[in-house]
Formats: structure tokens, C-alpha cells, sequence
């Protein structure tokens, strides 16, 4: 069961390392930027050391993942669930429901999604407890495009790579970018 996960850059190519495994990962269109540098949607993903938080999946597309224990909590996604990436909202970088959310006005990305990058989505710990207004959101490990384009800041994974990773996790796993 793996603790760390490490994301490395080899020549502008990025891999995630799950421990003797080495991936092939995608990030931010704008490169790896410090956290404390980093501003909501500068298309980067932020350096630093994050816990894995929670679980999304679409069930109509997966099975339910399947964990080692209960190591994280695991949601599905619904047409309803969204994520806040607006910084006038008290909801900022936190998962929405969006039927409670569209009459305010707000952005917010859909976490149900047409194309398969959010068939399973894992939330990282960027910039929470604090939440920082600004400071980033919905940085998370998702699957990647069918044409392995970069993210808009997170860390995408071949699906079959994040059912490995999945399986091999264990209580307080970190990612390092």
C-alpha cells in the first residue's frame, strides 16, 4: 500500500510515481507553479504536498471503486454535482449541488461531464482548511483526455492507471508535485 505519490518532470514530459510503478501524467497547461503563487485560472498545477480527500465516480460509466478499507469516502456523480471555482461565493473550491446553485449566479464547473475525464475523479487537499479566495480550485487527479491534451491545472491518468493507484493506496496518502 502506497503513501506517497510523486509527480516528476523528465524533459517537459510528466510522470506520476506510485511506488515501483512510473505512469505517464498530464498537468496544467501552464506548466507547475508554487502554491502560494498560484491563482484561480492560471491553468497551472500547484507544487506542494497534498492529502487524497475524496472520491467522485459516474456509476452509469464505472463500477464503484473498489479500496483497501474505507481510506477515503466515495460519492457518485449525479447531473447535479458541481464544483464551485467562483470567488465571490462562500462555496469556493468546495463540491455543490447545482440545481441550489444556478439562480445565484455563480461559476461552477459540472462534474458530470460528456467526455470520460471525470469518470473518476480524486479531490486533493489544495487549498483548503484554509480556503484561500483566489488561491485555486478543484485541483484534482482525474482521468485523461482521449487525446492526452493538458489539464487546466490538475493531474490527469490513463483510467486504468487510477484503478492501480486506487488499489494501492492506504490511510493518509499524499501526492508531491
Amino acid at each position: 500500500m502506497q503513501k506517497n505519490l510523486f509527480v516528476i518532470n523528465l524533459n517537459k514530459k510528466y510522470f506520476l510515481r506510485v511506488g515501483n510503478k512510473v505512469f505517464e501524467c498530464q498537468v496544467g497547461e501552464g506548466g507547475l507553479k508554487t502554491a502560494r503563487k498560484k491563482i484561480e485560472g492560471d491553468k497551472t498545477t500547484p507544487i506542494g504536498k497534498w492529502r487524497l480527500e475524496t472520491i467522485f465516480y459516474r456509476s452509469d460509466k464505472i463500477l464503484r471503486p473498489k479500496l483497501k478499507k474505507n481510506i477515503l469516502k466515495i460519492n457518485k456523480i449525479t447531473r447535479n454535482c458541481g464544483w464551485c471555482d467562483d470567488i465571490r461565493s462562500n462555496k469556493y473550491n468546495s463540491h455543490i449541488k447545482i440545481n441550489n446553485f444556478q439562480s445565484l449566479n455563480l461559476n461552477y464547473e459540472k462534474l458530470w461531464r460528456e467526455d470520460e475525464a471525470y469518470d473518476i475523479i480524486i479531490v486533493t487537499s489544495h487549498n483548503v482548511k484554509p480556503t484561500i479566495k483566489n488561491k485555486g480550485s478543484a485541483i484534482f487527479i482525474h482521468c485523461s483526455f482521449s487525446n492526452n491534451k493538458k489539464t487546466a491545472g490538475c493531474i490527469a491518468l490513463k483510467k486504468n492507471d487510477i484503478f492501480f493507484l486506487l488499489k494501492n493506496l492506504c490511510h493518509k496518502t499524499y501526492v508531491k508535485i
